[in-house]
């Protein structure tokens, strides 16, 4: 065989290998429900993505909160992508009043509630460097308390952090986040409540803090399984920490050249700071958060 052929042997076998141990998961899917990983999209692509949240379980009465979101993500260059969202909510509460939080029970149906625009850029490339790094951040405004349904202005700045690692070429994914949230929110007054029922009108502002992590792994072509692990706590203005939370649960993902979704379980493993009176499971915060969130996120490439 001459040096000819073999070089051109050689060079066919390189391809073969950098196929077969290139990530198999797309930029910009989400394996996960919550946690994000550092892939940017490439530059000019676009995504469109349609998330779906419901929030249920708050161990009394009957509380069911349903969050849609939907967002256009675009990539500006291969390390910066910028997006625009709107958000929808519907809520249903019955048998639960909590002082201060949920004033009283409502049936809210398909609702606009707040809109948000976000930015993020990739440092190191998970695909290319020895670990991903971006950093993300995104302002987001609400007019509706997605907790209460009741009107609430809130004005909130998110940063984030991501990091992102391929294993076991590209069939085993971890990725880790860190975020800090700032909020300014303003609730309105609501006539005819309950004598002495505390609903304060004066603007708050609050900050939570939150980490996350996950491992996804490749089980089938197209195919990924997920566990996240989260953990949110929240400081206020009156009250200093209102609460803080421990989330775990699985995803499964499916991902074509063209779309993607993702399923997601995440149930609350424990919790505490503020808690409504009565409240039988007291391992819990079950104010703000809920025993147990389903997230669907669908999206399409462009």
């Amino acid at each position: 065989m001459d040096r000819f052929s073999r070089n051109k042997i050689s060079l066919l076998m390189l391809a073969l290998m950098g196929v077969t141990s290139a990530p198999s998961a797309m930029a910009g899917e989400d394996l996960f429900g919550y946690v994000k990983a550092a892939e940017a999209l490439p530059k000019d692509a676009m995504e469109l993505y349609q998330k779906v949240t419901l929030r249920d379980g708050k161990g009394q009465g009957t509380y069911r909160g349903i969050d849609y979101e939907t967002e256009l993500e675009y990539g500006y260059s291969n390390k910066f992508s910028v997006s625009g969202s709107f958000k929808f909510m519907s809520l249903k509460n019955e048998g639960l009043i909590v002082d201060g939080y949920l004033p009283k029970e409502e049936d809210i149906g398909f609702s606009t509630s707040g809109a948000e625009v976000g930015m993020s850029y990739m440092f190191l490339s998970p695909a290319m460097d020895d670990i991903g790094l971006s950093m993300s951040m995104s302002l987001d405004y609400d007019w509706l308390d997605k907790h209460s349904g009741q009107d609430k202005d809130t004005l909130s700045l998110d940063l984030g952090l991501q990091t992102q690692k391929y294993m076991l070429e590209g069939e085993l994914i971890w990725v880790g986040n860190l975020g800090v949230e700032t909020t300014y929110a303003d609730r309105a007054e609501i006539a005819n409540l309950p004598a002495n029922f505390d609903w304060p009108t004066d603007p708050e502002m609050e900050i939570e803090l939150k980490f996350g992590t996950g491992l996804s792994y490749r089980f089938a072509p197209n195919w990924f399984v997920s566990a996240e692990l989260l953990y949110e706590t929240e400081f206020e203005t009156e009250v200093g920490q209102e609460r803080w939370s421990w989330f775990a649960g699985p995803s499964l993902h499916y991902g074509t050249q063209t779309w993607w979704a993702t399923l997601t379980w995440l149930p609350q493993l424990a919790g505490g700071g503020e808690q409504y009176a009565n409240q039988a499971d007291t391992d819990l915060h079950l104010i703000e958060k809920t025993e147990q969130e389903f997230r669907l996120k669908v999206a399409f490439n462009f």
